[in-house]
């Protein structure tokens, strides 16, 4: 392909973008294709000569859009968005375009530079201390694994990247029974192991972490001769929207001095709005480590997300390596690869940029407000529909229900609905049974195809009976 093949299917791809996203609404949101079957129609061999990227094209709608869940749908209701505001989209496209690895400020000064600035834009848009500081990831697993291997580093002085984990005790790491399961997953790939991520059981109205078997737990391992390393906490967890209460949990922490991290993927988008600020962010200020992701509830186009640092020393010390070759001479910069577990960086500082300039933070402000009164309105109108029961009530724009019946009954529905098209939910479990989850969170969604929810669900389970 020369530049002006790629200049004519460039408009040409974006001519076929804007109809996509226009026409989304008519599409049914999950794919409805059976395992296999995409597989099925690709060549079992690639082809030795070149192909026209007309045909190529043709296949793409043919075969590949049929297997495409629709994540820009308005009727999304499931998991958490992956949104894709169109001014990022565009930044996204340039950052494609320039094709630059933005490992180092030498490799793109423009690229490093701007990331801090926006990360600060962010800091102050969160309400976040001065003295933070941080780092775009490319996801919160990302973020969180570079937390625990900075707790880790911490408990051990700095000892474990250099003579591994062997004589070093057991490590723990403390986080309530509600958080992401990629809490987990940093646990084993840091060595810490699953058995040495202690679950504490949660209490109240948003099944925050309980403070006093916090501190029972910290202590009892103690005693045995085992090393606390950190407390995770979250605002928000992905199951059930569980907030912990932070100033409790941070109370925990300085008495027994261990470092901590606060899992904000979804909810943290939240708090560029004051009046959501209250309970789910006070004492934010004494974390260590927090993580959001403006992929999320933002807008950004996936992948972007944010770790804020109260000081970034510790985790510099848990990961800078420097290598001759990635030496900046005669200057004194910051390179964020030394922040992060990858080496190569996406420009994806420009996306944060275009989509904070295109809506200013009060347009933002607007859609997430917009998203959480609509949420509470499903639920109210699930709430009222005979023999369904709210489970766990809203926590911003999420909740869980249960229709009538068993667990199998739940997942019937649930299969029914998405197989149904109209709308897309997911399932989950809380205190031991399973749930039905619902959140609203697309970036571009109106109260006309939220509430078509509620509606949808009484028509696909009275088509059930």
């Amino acid at each position: 392909m020369n530049w002006d093949e790629f200049s004519h299917w460039g408009k040409h791809i974006s001519d076929w973008a804007a109809d996509y996203h226009k026409g989304l609404p008519e599409l049914p949101v999950r794919a409805q294709t059976a395992p296999g079957e995409i597989a099925a129609q690709l060549p079992e061999i690639p082809p030795d000569e070149s192909e026209a990227m007309e045909d190529i094209m043709a296949d793409f709608e043919r075969i590949v859009m049929p297997g495409m869940t629709h994540w820009q749908h308005p009727r999304f209701f499931a998991y958490f968005p992956a949104n894709a505001a169109p001014p990022s989209m565009l930044a996204d496209m340039l950052i494609t375009t320039v094709a630059a690895q933005c490992m180092l400020w030498q490799t793109s000064p423009a690229a490093t530079e701007l990331e801090g600035v926006m990360v600060d834009w962010l800091r102050q848009a969160l309400d976040l201390p001065p003295e933070y500081t941080g780092v775009i990831q490319d996801s919160a697993s990302s973020a969180t694994l570079s937390a625990v291997l900075t707790m880790r580093e911490r408990a051990t002085g700095f000892t474990g990247n250099r003579d591994g984990l062997n004589a070093k005790g057991d490590l723990r790491i403390y986080c309530s029974e509600q958080v992401h399961s990629s809490i987990d997953r940093a646990c084993w790939v840091a060595g810490i192991g699953e058995k040495n991520l202690v679950k504490i059981p949660t209490v109240g109205p948003r099944h925050s972490m309980d403070a006093a078997a916090l501190r029972e737990a910290i202590s009892s391992d103690r005693d045995v001769g085992q090393k606390p390393a950190g407390i995770i906490a979250a605002t928000g967890g992905t199951g059930i929207g569980a907030s912990d209460r932070l100033d409790e949990v941070l109370k925990v922490a300085n008495e027994q001095d261990l470092y901590t991290h606060l899992d904000a993927a979804w909810a943290g988008s939240a708090m560029i709005c004051p009046e959501f600020r209250g309970d789910f962010w006070a004492g934010v200020e004494g974390f260590d480590s927090i993580v959001f992701n403006p992929h999320k509830w933002l807008g950004a186009q996936f992948d972007c997300s944010v770790q804020f640092l109260r000081d970034p020393i510790p985790q510099l010390n848990t990961l800078k390596i420097e290598p001759e070759f990635l030496k900046t001479s005669g200057a004194e910069v910051t390179n964020y690869s030394e922040w992060t577990i990858p080496l190569g960086r996406r420009f994806r500082a420009l996306k944060i940029w275009f989509l904070i300039r295109s809506y200013g933070l009060e347009g933002l402000r607007e859609r997430i407000r917009n998203h959480v009164t609509w949420g509470h309105e499903v639920c109210d109108k699930i709430r009222a529909t005979e023999g369904f029961e709210i489970v766990t009530e809203p926590i911003l724009s999420l909740f869980t229900f249960r229709c009538p019946g068993d667990d199998a009954a739940q997942q019937r529905l649930v299969d029914a609905l998405n197989d149904d098209g109209r709308i897309y939910l997911t399932q989950a479990m809380f205190e031991g049974r399973k749930v039905i989850r619902f959140q609203v969170g697309q970036f571009d969604t109106t109260r006309e195809q939220v509430m078509m929810a509620p509606v949808v669900i009484k028509d696909v389970w009275r088509a059930l009976q």
